[in-house]
């Protein structure tokens, strides 16, 4: 009977522009009930968050860039007749001394308004939006998208949220604090593994281990979603294009995560860009976010990683 009332539900188009540190992203979907279907989904590459964590001030280049970026989503959203479209900012945004510059400027190029989410918010949309797979809808699971300049944490099953917590934790701003030799160091991929590590265990372990207990027998699932762990899964299985299906079919345990780091780690960036499934423009940056989900699977004792190509993107279409 529900899916008979879904399937009466008239679709809508919407379309959101999510403007995140690293990157800029567009999703257009058809929204009926709480189901999307993605109708197109692309990435622009700012580094919003660039030079930016010593004195936590935008820089003009990087504005304008994503400005830019927002604008030619916003036209591509109008030109596929989405009846809303919402832009949202997370980290960087929300941490910026000068956050109005960088509002002012994508309204000015985009005419749309920009909404700067918080730290909960963007955590509670995450979660939202990973659970419309129903694979993950009925199981406890603890969802991790970590981004360029934040990850969220999120401990639930279904539509119960038993944890959430948001730290400053993210590829860029790790890069921009551990910039890496080229090829990276031993003893620089050992410095930025010591940090993360107690990082989580002095931020995260005291309120999250509690949670954890309070879960029932059935194993927590951990699930990774965000363009960290698609990357993982592709480079995985050698997948030269975005597959959600076989992206999210793929499973990587800690052995695997754990290779594909000192991997990574061991070879210059001219060999990173040549990777299969990793983009040239992230090639920099993954070192990073795989060091951030390797450390979560050792710290909290996860042995399998999932994966989830939906979360902040798919939530914002469904509220509209």
């Amino acid at each position: 009977m529900a899916y008979l009332i879904s399937r009466l539900v008239k679709a809508v188009r919407r379309a959101v522009i999510d403007v995140g540190t690293n990157s800029i992203k567009l999703l257009v979907g058809e929204v009926s009930g709480n189901e999307v279907r993605p109708l197109l989904e692309d990435s622009k590459q700012t580094r919003l968050g660039q030079d930016f964590y010593q004195t936590y001030h935008l820089q003009t280049a990087a504005i304008a860039a994503s400005a830019q970026a927002a604008a030619n989503f916003a036209d591509v959203a109008r030109e596929m007749n989405a009846a809303t479209i919402r832009v949202i900012a997370t980290s960087a945004a929300r941490d910026a001394v000068n956050s109005v510059e960088l509002t002012a400027a994508i309204e000015s190029a985009a005419g749309l308004k920009v909404e700067i989410i918080s730290g909960e918010q963007e955590a509670n949309w995450v979660f939202q939006g990973a659970t419309t797979d129903g694979t993950m809808a009925h199981l406890p699971i603890l969802l991790l998208d970590a981004g360029g300049g934040s990850a969220e944490f999120i401990l639930g099953r279904g539509k119960q949220k038993h944890f959430t917590q948001s730290l400053p934790l993210g590829s860029v701003r790790l890069l921009e604090n551990f910039p890496p030799s080229d090829p990276p160091r031993q003893e620089e991929l050992t410095a930025c593994r010591g940090w993360v590590r107690e990082f989580l265990k002095k931020e995260l372990w005291p309120n999250l281990e509690p949670a954890l207990q309070k879960e029932p027998d059935e194993a927590v699932r951990l699930v990774g979603t965000g363009g960290t762990t698609s990357i993982l899964a592709r480079m995985e299985t050698r997948l030269e294009e975005y597959d959600r299906a076989r992206i999210e079919a793929t499973r990587l345990g800690l052995d695997r995560l754990r290779w594909h780091v000192n991997h990574l780690w061991s070879l210059p960036l001219d060999r990173r860009k040549e990777i299969v499934g990793l983009p040239r423009s992230r090639a920099d940056v993954i070192l990073f976010g795989a060091v951030i989900y390797e450390s979560v699977m050792e710290q909290f004792g996860f042995t399998e990683l999932h994966i989830s190509t939906r979360g902040l993107r798919f939530a914002v279409l469904i509220e509209g």
